[in-house]
């Protein structure tokens, strides 16, 4: 497809020898400008895979770094280590990855080669031949057959159906399984044997390649007349053609020029806090480093100026070395080679690894399984776990995400009148659980079995011949665009774009006007059993502007009328005047409608006189055939003709609650977690499913609503609501000033301030003002104080817009969930993005980082799954820079008695191990398996989720912390040691004190050290973890026998030189009791700080574990009272009525299902008060809703 001079591509040529629009000749020019059909998803290949993947690998910044040291090594006069110690751990780490890499890259050329070998039938020199995909070219004309894909972007010229039609499936476009009709131009449509397609010699002129799926702008000239191309004519690659014989298209882009190529863009990479801050300290290490480094080579300066001159003779400097100060150059690279272990190649793998195993666990958690679809949960990234224990906000879809998204035709107001209502048989209105029989459809026998209608009067109505009524049903059975399917006589079956028009049509189907079929001119109906068919003139589509649709049809008595069906926002705008009262009364219908939750649209219809009707189509033509502004000539037309129409009524659509959706906002909300709805129902349906999922609650001080059209109302509509809470705040803070607090924290000082609970619900058009950049901080403000936030009316751009303002500003995890097409801006927008696989197909799930098929899923992927990634994530990296400092710090004390010489205190061998053998495995048990509470304690105290988004668990803080201790590990680890070494002497009197003596003593109580601190803070036990422990520390001393036995040495004599030191010095008394002075030393300080810290300043899951304690250790003795508590303390599930939900319950205490010995042991500790004294302090990280002593009261009792 080349681009002319207007930006256009253009498709063109006489029949050539292939038969399609480009002969030989053209075929040449259009080779140089378009790309053939080959796909192409793989990276490399085998010449490039090895200096393309390291290429890759080494833009990693620590990849790189520890290639630098590697070279530093191979440099004989820095290097006192060989250079083995960098290159095992970084070749491991290089192959490891280049291994994923090529076995990702191997699908990818495997998948790719399945796609281009493909076989397509081509019409060259006009016969049909079998081509691969990847030959196929622009210009080709193709003939599909029946259930196969579409190999390129095609222009349908011809098919087997009458009038050109054909039915495609776009699974694998939008992930709607549902069938979609398109039709050729008429034109074209007679073109159905290949001699006539060979004389065709049309060209093409149209947009150039883009990823809008539902948008396609061209001109088809031929025979000297220009044709309109719109979406509609067009095949796309990964289309399938189904219900159709075969048909014929020209091919229009191929390959990467697909839409669906185009649409096959790379994700934005999300990288989690963690990330960020991991980065950051690893660039503080690297300057620790320089400094020790700096500080050992000015010792060595020192020291070989006033010390080693006196030393030539025998200690003689290197070649090249002529100077104190070089020496002490050299030596400060030898010392950056030595002490770089303090950040090992190692952790990045580890990480990796241990992301990997939580990404599993996901996957493999039967408890997220949807059995009813078959679907398990999948983490479709690795990277972003432990952020799934740190979400403060959490931004979700409506529709098919808090419901089912399985409409069910409800109730409808026509003329004035409201149908749907049960009633008794005394004709008042029924009560829940008093229904009486569904009416009774028999008298239709193409009526569908699974409809249910509770109301007779609207089947009496029809049956009565009620005009209003059967205009009414008419429009259903008229206005969509539903295909429908007769397998058997009187089978059918609807393949809806949404469920929305499936139920109405299936309605209107049930009450006697059934929609039987339709081509691309005509929709035939059996109205009350008496065959009709229309003519179908023009559909004004529906979009996310437009928010209605219509169809223009002619009659049998050649009427021509419009119908239309839309928002109602939209729809009584574009009434008739005359029909005010009438409005008034279905307005009053369509505000009960949606009181009760129900999704609402207004039915009206318009007749055209036949000559404005010619006219106005011949506009419409000229509009659909121009090349510039084509879609906004089109909406102009479209909004003429859809005035002064008159109103028919309003249908309500029921979409129930998905399951446990109540419940679990309930406990996010207790984690602290806010929870704002972005949806684009109207006010009342949103506001009455807040109700219903307990967002909102009659306990609530205030719920405002704001719903201003200009900016000056929708700023002082926001202002008033933060002085109602500031007011609020005032009257009960006890003399606490606002003003006080507004000085420390622009953007949270609202949200510290207010006591009560709040909710904000805002409209699109509302919302539309409040995010213009002078208002956006005050809106969040607001938003930010209330605990529930509910966004009507909002587009996909908006949703998309609310979350970037939260990231903007807030320091806080965002999480956004969402079922549909329109929810991926958002999905992609957020830290997190999880996808629901339910009834609009798969492309939220497409763009998001987590899927499962049910929403209350949520509370299981944060509680459990996110709190426990970040658990041992944090565990990982404290105790992994802990035993790395602990390790190489040694070398600094001894760089101070070695006369900075860079002499290493270990074996350079042990140095080599550490990392990788000695002590990965049990760090990576912890990090995969650890856990503080059980799953179920995590789901029955929400309040555990706070550390993670408080970020208290690994933080600059904490690793200072780590380090210390590992600092101070270190200075015993060499100087207890070294103190016991200048005067012990073995069993047979000689000198203990020597090189290799003293090295294996150090090295063995680090390795004894750290697995015991290692054991310390493993708070869950497995086998695995036994193993890796035990089994480390006995791979520790078989290597160390090994690498200092006879057989060595004689395979290796330069290598392994110190035959029996090990079996020698260990044999010593002294020894071990100097290894086990060390560890006591080292470990027992930390013992009783965690256990001061336990008995004085518990946490909320060491209190939770005590309780558990207490449980079993009671369990006989208090069995009866543990009965009782149970049967008080069952969930309801959350039952509509309900308004204190299983909130309070918790926040009581009352559920703790404990006796009154063990509540009573415990009440008085002050519990997790210092979480909430932290979040006070986190300013606009967090905040609290009520004041703080309440806050710290509730806590306790959690």
């Amino acid at each position: 497809m080349g681009c002319g001079a207007a930006g256009h591509g253009a498709v063109r040529g006489p029949p050539g020898p292939r038969g399609g629009a480009a002969g030989a000749s053209q075929r040449a020019g259009l080779q140089r400008e378009v790309p053939s059909n080959c796909i192409k998803t793989s990276k490399y290949n085998i010449i490039t895979f090895l200096p393309v993947n390291l290429f890759e690998q080494f833009q990693e910044v620590a990849n790189t770094y520890f290639l630098f040291l590697l070279i530093l090594q191979l440099i004989p006069q820095i290097s006192s280590l060989s250079w083995f110690t960098t290159i095992v751990p970084l070749v491991l780490v290089l192959t490891i990855t280049a291994v994923k890499d090529a076995t990702d890259d191997y699908f990818r050329h495997k998948s790719d080669n399945q796609v281009n070998n493909r076989q397509s039938q081509v019409l060259i020199s006009g016969v049909l031949r079998q081509e691969q995909w990847m030959n196929v070219r622009v210009g080709d004309i193709i003939k599909l057959e029946n259930n196969q894909f579409v190999a390129a972007d095609l222009l349908l010229l011809s098919s087997s159906e009458p009038h050109g039609l054909c039915y495609i499936e776009t699974a694998e476009l939008d992930g709607e399984t549902n069938m979609k009709v398109r039709q050729a131009i008429p034109v074209t449509s007679e073109l159905g044997d290949t001699s006539k397609l060979a004389r065709f010699d049309g060209e093409v002129i149209c947009e150039p390649p883009n990823n809008k799926l539902d948008k396609f702008g061209g001109t088809l000239y031929w025979k000297e007349s220009k044709y309109p191309l719109s979406n509609q004519n067009m095949l796309l690659r990964g289309c399938v053609l189904r219900n159709t014989e075969w048909c014929f298209g020209l091919v229009v882009f191929a390959g990467p020029d697909t839409k669906l190529m185009q649409n096959s863009g790379r994700t934005k990479f999300k990288r989690t806090s963690i990330d960020r801050l991991m980065n950051t300290l690893v660039l503080w290490i690297f300057g620790f480093l320089v400094c020790m480094g700096v500080i050992l080579a000015i010792g060595n300066a020192i020291w070989e100026h006033e010390v080693g001159v006196c030393f030539q003779i025998y200690l003689p400097w290197d070649e090249g070395v002529h100077s104190a100060f070089f020496s002490g150059f050299l030596s400060f690279w030898s010392y950056i080679i030595i002490l770089n272990t303090v950040v090992p190649i190692s952790l990045y793998v580890s990480v990796e690894v241990i992301r990997l195993g939580h990404s599993y666990f996901i996957n493999w958690d039967k408890k997220m399984y949807c059995a009813k679809r078959r679907t398990p949960a999948e983490a479709r990234t690795t990277t972003l776990n432990e952020e799934l224990g740190q979400v403060e906000y959490i931004f979700s879809d409506k529709t098919g995400t808090l419901t089912q998204n399985i409409m069910v035709f409800s109730k409808c107001s026509v003329n004035g009148h409201s149908y749907g209502d049960v009633q008794d048989v005394l004709g008042h209105k029924a009560e829940l659980g008093e229904r009486p029989e569904p009416v009774d459809f028999s008298f239709n026998p193409l009526a569908d079995p699974r409809f249910q209608f509770w109301d007779p009067s609207l089947l009496e109505a029809i049956k009565l011949g009620d005009p209003h009524v059967h205009e009414f049903f008419r429009l259903l059975s008229l206005c969509h665009t539903v295909m429908s399917e007769e397998k058997n006589e009187g089978e059918l079956y609807y393949k809806a774009q949404s469920p929305d028009e499936g139920a109405l049509v299936t309605a209107a189907r049930n009450f006697g006007f059934v929609f039987r079929s339709r081509t691309p001119k005509t929709i035939t109906v059996h109205e009350l059993g008496r065959a009709i068919t229309y003519q179908l003139l023009a559909i004004l589509d529906f979009n996310n502007i437009r928010k209605r649709m219509s169809v223009i049809v002619r009659s049998p008595e050649g009427k021509i009328r419009l119908y239309c069906k839309g928002a109602d926002t939209i729809l009584l705008e574009r009434l008739h005047p005359i029909n005010q009262d009438l409005t008034n009364v279905t307005t009053d219908h369509l505000n009960e409608y949606a009181g009760e939750g129900l999704r609402t649209l207004v039915l009206a219809y318009k007749d055209l006189e036949e000559s404005y009707y010619e006219e106005w189509s011949e506009r419409l033509h000229q509009a659909s055939s121009a090349h510039e502004a084509r879609e906004d000539r089109l909406a102009q037309l479209y909004d003429e003709v859809e005035h002064d129409m008159m109103l028919l009524g309003a249908t309500a659509i029921e979409d129930k609650l998905q399951q446990g959706v109540p419940e679990t906002i309930a406990i996010l909300t207790l984690a602290n977690i806010k929870i704002w709805v972005l949806t684009g129902d109207k006010q009342e349906t949103a506001v009455n499913i807040g109700y219903s999922c307990k967002m909102l609650t009659d306990d609530m001080t205030e719920v405002f609503v704001v719903t201003g059209h200009t900016v000056l109302e929708v700023r002082e509509e926001l202002r008033k609501a933060r002085e109602k809470m500031m007011d609020a705040s005032r009257s009960t803070s006890n003399g606490f000033s606002y003003q006080e607090k507004l000085s420390s924290s622009k953007l949270t000082s609202v949200l510290e301030a207010i006591a009560g609970e709040y909710a904000l619900v805002i409209n699109g058009h509302s919302l539309a003002h409040a995010l213009e950049a002078d208002m956006e901080v005050e809106f969040l403000e607001t938003a930010c104080a209330c605990k529930a936030v509910i966004c009507c009316r909002v587009t996909p751009l908006q949703k998309a817009q609310v979350v970037e303002l939260v990231k903007k500003y807030k320091k806080a995890v965002t999480l956004a969930i969402g079922d549909g097409a329109n929810d991926v801006s958002m999905i992609k927008t957020a830290h997190i993005g999880v996808g629901i696989s339910g009834q609009e197909g798969i492309q939220a799930v497409l763009a998001s980082d987590y899927s499962f098929s049910q929403f209350k899923f949520l509370q299981r992927l944060l509680l459990v799954h996110g709190r426990w990634s970040y658990l041992r994530m944090c565990k990982f990296l404290c105790y992994f820079f802990y035993k790395n400092f602990a390790f190489t710090m040694v070398h600094f004390w001894f760089g101070f008695f070695c006369g900075f010489s860079a002499q290493t205190v270990y074996d350079q061998y042990f140095i080599t191990l550490y990392n990788i053998v000695y002590t990965s495995l049990p760090v990576l048990a912890m990090g995969v398996f650890d856990q503080d509470v059980p799953e179920q304690r995590s789901m029955e105290y929400p309040k555990l989720y706070e550390p993670g988004q408080l970020n208290l668990l690994f933080n600059k803080r904490e690793f200072f912390i780590c380090i210390a201790q590992g600092i101070y590990t270190s200075v015993l680890m060499f100087f207890i040691p070294y103190g016991v070494f200048a005067d012990a002497t073995r069993d047979d009197g000689a000198q203990l004190a020597d090189y290799q003596s003293f090295a294996v003593t150090v090295a063995t109580s680090l390795v004894i050290v750290v697995s015991v601190q290692i054991g310390l803070d493993t708070g869950f036990w497995t086998a695995i973890n036994h193993f890796f422990i035990w089994g480390s520390l006995a791979a520790y001393f078989a290597i160390l026998f090994a690498m200092h036995s006879n057989g060595l040495f004689q395979m290796f004599p330069n290598q392994f030189r110190f035959v029996g030191n090990a079996q020698n010095t260990l044999a010593q008394p002294t020894v071990w009791l100097t290894i086990a002075l060390t560890t006591v030393v080292c470990i027992m300080p930390v013992v009783a700080f965690r256990f001061l810290k336990l008995d004085l300043k518990p946490e909320l899951s060491d209190t939770v574990r005590y309780t558990q304690l207490v449980r079993k250790k009671q369990k006989t003795q208090h069995r009866c009272m543990r009965r009782a508590g149970r049967v008080g303390s069952r969930r309801s599930g959350y039952a509509f009525s309900h308004q204190e939900g299983f909130g309070e319950l918790i926040m009581s205490g009352k559920n703790m299902r404990l006796s009154s010995l063990a509540l009573s042991s415990f009440t008085a500790r002050p519990s997790t008060g210092w979480i909430e004294t932290l979040r006070k302090k986190k300013g606009s990280d967090s905040s609290t809703t009520g004041s703080p002593s309440s806050a710290a009261s509730k806590t306790l009792k959690v």
